[in-house]
């Protein structure tokens, strides 16, 4: 594998998708079981998508890939996503 960035890096290609925070989502990872941010996978790429993966096992977690045509989102090594509300982070500050 290449080097790698943080989650973060998925930020750019998902904000043309959800109209949420992204980085922030809890993910679960279907191969492990563990539960962490999707800013905390490791991800690889840009060529030719983003991979991210999960940092307790490697195993692919969400792929994003934009292309002219539009963006591939495989969201297939992931048990769950969970987006916090715009009102639980803002009671939360």
């Amino acid at each position: 594998m290449s080097e790698h960035r943080d989650g973060n890096a998925l930020a750019g290609p998902l904000a043309d998708i959800f109209t949420v925070e992204a980085t922030t989502a809890e993910v679960q990872c279907r191969a492990c079981g563990l539960s962490t941010t999707l800013a905390q996978l490791v991800v690889y790429g840009p060529e030719p998508g983003l991979v991210g993966r999960c940092p307790g096992c490697s195993e692919h977690v969400i792929r994003v890939a934009t292309t002219p045509s539009g963006t591939w989102l495989d969201l297939g090594g992931a048990t769950s996503f969970h987006f916090t509300s715009t009102a639980t982070r803002a009671s939360s500050r």
